[in-house]
Parts: structure tokens; C-alpha cells; sequence
């Protein structure tokens, strides 16, 4: 029911919409003597909030077409290289002839938003290293008969992947991934396979939540998952190509996201009307990069969903040594091929410092030479895999750690 209201209410608003879009090409055609004056820029601002904020936002593309190596620029061909029901994955080819680099799997969080959410993570790491990252399928567009996934299904397709790729593989996991990450590198290793990653770089994740509670993580240790199944969960429409599946929706996910720091994001729309009545393009512009892409989601399968949270945040399962996959024990002590690198932000206000800081504790078996911390000042959860300090400071420390161990 949830779905159908969600969607007669975008019907509901096209209208407005359009109506928006309207005022907006009117007041800010060139050929309008009332387009050079503050009242017009003022009317057309407006007229851009009212059509941005009733808008559904598509996938963005990651839009990324080249890469400078030993100092020379060379093309940047995206190519899916591997299909599964609910995961591309994606290589971000060079030309043939292109000196070899370390390969690195860069896991994308399934938590709402895209993989396209690290396009600024993939541009800084394409310069020096072969890229391939696990572009995660919107769950209600995935039709019912592929069949459920749940986080054991997760931890599989990393596990699948890393196969896939060979051994001179270098994992990097950015957020949630991290716990699913761990868990499967563990397993590789426990059964002592031919192909365990070479290096393991876990970035602000939940590996032990409970090390430093946030706020979501106290909300999902406090409400019995008998909530969560009841007040966040619905099932996919019929006219979806995922109908019937049961998922936990993008839509409820972003009012979660906006909610934690709404202040911050009323801000932000303020200020974009400012830039566009005072005709500073470069600013609205960087705002419409940003929200483009923050404002695209995707559904979640909701076992995948409720197992996470059961296991990852109420039961702080593979913290406490209790988690196991398919009736397989995940013992992080087993990692004695992989080096284990962890990076966290002083701001963290998702996976604050000392949860993912906490993968050490667990890799008991890996000498000191095979360990590596980053702890990033006046950084939040974002700016841990973009923006300056990531490209900067953060990125710079990963790749002297990838190549170590390559």
C-alpha cells in the first residue's frame, strides 16, 4: 500500500510539476527582457525547487571517460563484465597496451543509494589502479522469479567475484560492504581457497557497531525487527518488473537520510535559490551535481535488509564471533593471506571511529607488517571516499598500502 500511495502522490503532483517547468524555461529565456531582472531570476529559482523537490531523480551514469597514466591522458571504456540477478559488475577499462596495475574490487554499499554515489572514489583510484566495481540492481526491478537475496547471497557474490577476478586482487569496501567483505575474505580463507584477495581496505564500516553507537545504530539495537518488517517494508507493485517482491523502498530510505540532518539540507536548497537569483551558476550547479545523485535510490530486497539488520546491528554478530553464512562460522582469525588496511573519519556520524578500526581486534592472525590504520580529521562519513581529503590525503594512503601488498 505503501508503494501506491508513494506513487499516486508523484501522479498527483505532475501537474505542479509541469506547470514549474513552465515558469521556469519562461523566466529564464534569453529572448525575455524579464529574465535579466532579480523579480524573473527570483521566479525561476523558485519555479526550479518546486520541480526539483516533486521530481523522481534517475540513475545517474558515472560518466567518467578518462584517466592520466605515467603522465599520459588514455580512454576510459565502461564495460559490464559479469552478470548476476542482482549485481554488474563493472570494469572501467584502459586501451590495450596500458602498463598493468594493481586490480582493485571496489564494493559499492547496497544501503539505498548507487554505486554511482562513489563516482568520486573511482576517479581518484582510475589514475593508478585497474578498476571494478559491484554496480548493485535496484531490487524492484528485478522480477520475482530470480529468486530472494538475503546478506549470505551478498557475502556469496563478493566471494564469487573475488574468484572471478584472481588472486592479485585488492578489495575495497566503503561502508556497509564492510561486514559482507570480511565475511567472505574470512571464509576464502578458512577453506584455505587457491584465490584470497591480496588486500582487504575496509572504509568507515560497521564491523563493530556497538564500539562507538550512532544514532542509526541505536535506532536499529532498540526497535525489535518485528518493526522494521512492519513499518518499513512493503511489497513492489505489479506494474514493476520486480511486482510482488518485498522490498525496503529508496523512497523511505532518502526521509531517513534527509531527516538525520534536514537542517543541513533546508540549507542547501536555501542556498540554491540565493546562487540562482545572484546568477552564480558554478555554485547552483555543484548543488544540482550533488542532489542528482543523493536523491537517486534504489529498493532494497527485504531479506536482505532485515537479516543486516538483525545480524550486523542487534546481534553485532561477527563482533562477538557468532556469525556464520549457510551454517559456515565466519572466523576473521582464519585471514592470514589478505593485509588489512582500515580508514575512518573524525566526523563520522554513520560508522564513527572505532567501529571499523575494530576489524583488527579480529584479525588475530595477521602480523603488524600486514596491518595498516587511516584516521582522517575533520572528515564525515562522506568525505572518508570523496571529495578533497579523500583525493588528497585518504587515497594517497590506500594506494601506498594496495601497492605494498601487491
Amino acid at each position: 500500500m505503501l508503494y501506491h500511495l508513494y506513487d499516486l502522490q508523484h501522479a498527483a503532483l505532475r501537474p505542479m510539476r509541469l506547470l514549474a517547468e513552465a515558469a521556469q524555461h519562461t523566466f529564464q529565456n534569453p529572448f525575455s527582457p524579464v529574465s535579466y531582472t532579480r523579480i524573473g531570476r527570483a521566479v525561476a529559482a523558485s519555479a526550479e525547487l518546486v520541480e526539483r523537490t516533486t521530481r523522481r531523480f534517475p540513475k545517474p551514469a558515472f560518466g567518467l571517460k578518462t584517466a592520466k597514466v605515467a603522465g599520459e591522458t588514455v580512454a576510459i571504456t565502461e564495460r559490464i563484465v559479469l552478470k548476476k540477478a542482482f549485481c554488474n559488475l563493472l570494469h572501467f577499462e584502459k586501451p590495450e597496451g596500458t602498463p598493468a596495475q594493481p586490480r582493485v574490487l571496489l564494493v559499492a554499499p547496497m544501503s539505498g543509494h548507487h554505486a554511482t554515489l562513489l563516482r568520486g572514489t573511482v576517479a581518484a583510484l582510475l589514475d593508478d589502479h585497474d578498476v571494478y566495481v559491484t554496480d548493485w540492481t535496484d531490487a524492484r526491478l528485478v522480477p520475482l522469479a530470480q529468486g530472494r537475496f538475503d546478506l549470505d547471497d551478498y557475502i556469496d557474490t563478493v566471494a564469487d567475484l573475488i574468484r572471478f577476478l584472481g588472486p592479485q586482487t585488492h578489495v575495497i569496501a566503503v561502508c556497509q560492504p564492510a561486514v559482507p567483505v570480511m565475511a567472505a575474505v574470512s571464509l576464502m580463507a578458512a577453506s584455505d581457497e587457491p584465490v584470497q584477495a591480496r588486500s582487504m581496505t575496509l572504509m568507515g564500516g560497521p564491523i563493530d557497531p556497538m564500539a562507538n553507537p550512532t544514532v542509526p545504530v541505536k535506532l536499529a539495537a532498540t526497535r525489535p525487527l518485528s518493526w522494521f518488517e512492519h513499518t518499513v517494508i512493503t511489497t513492489v507493485p505489479a506494474y514493476y518488473p520486480g511486482g510482488f517482491r518485498r522490498v525496503y523502498p529508496g523512497f523511505i530510505q532518502l526521509s531517513g537520510f534527509m531527516s538525520m540532518n534536514l537542517d543541513r539540507h533546508i540549507g542547501e536548497h536555501l542556498g540554491l535559490f540565493r546562487h540562482l537569483v545572484q546568477g552564480d551558476g558554478d555554485s547552483a550547479e555543484q548543488h544540482r551535481r550533488f542532489y542528482d545523485e543523493y536523491l537517486s535510490v534504489m529498493d532494497l530486497s527485504a531479506e536482505f535488509y532485515l537479516q543486516t539488520i538483525e545480524t550486523v546491528f542487534q546481534k553485532h554478530a561477527l563482533a562477538n564471533g557468532t556469525m556464520e553464512s549457510r551454517g559456515r562460522k565466519i572466523e576473521p582469525a582464519a585471514i592470514r593471506k589478505t593485509a588489512l588496511m582500515t580508514v575512518e573519519g573524525e566526523l563520522d556520524d554513520i560508522s564513527a571511529p572505532g567501529q571499523t578500526e575494530s576489524a583488527h581486534r579480529l584479525c588475530a592472525s595477521l602480523p603488524d607488517d600486514m596491518r595498516a590504520r587511516h584516521f582522517q580529521k575533520g572528515v564525515g562519513h562522506y568525505g572518508i571516499f570523496n571529495g578533497r581529503r579523500w583525493r588528497e590525503n585518504i587515497m594517497p594512503a590506500v594506494r601506498e598500502f594496495i601497492r605494498k601488498h601487491d
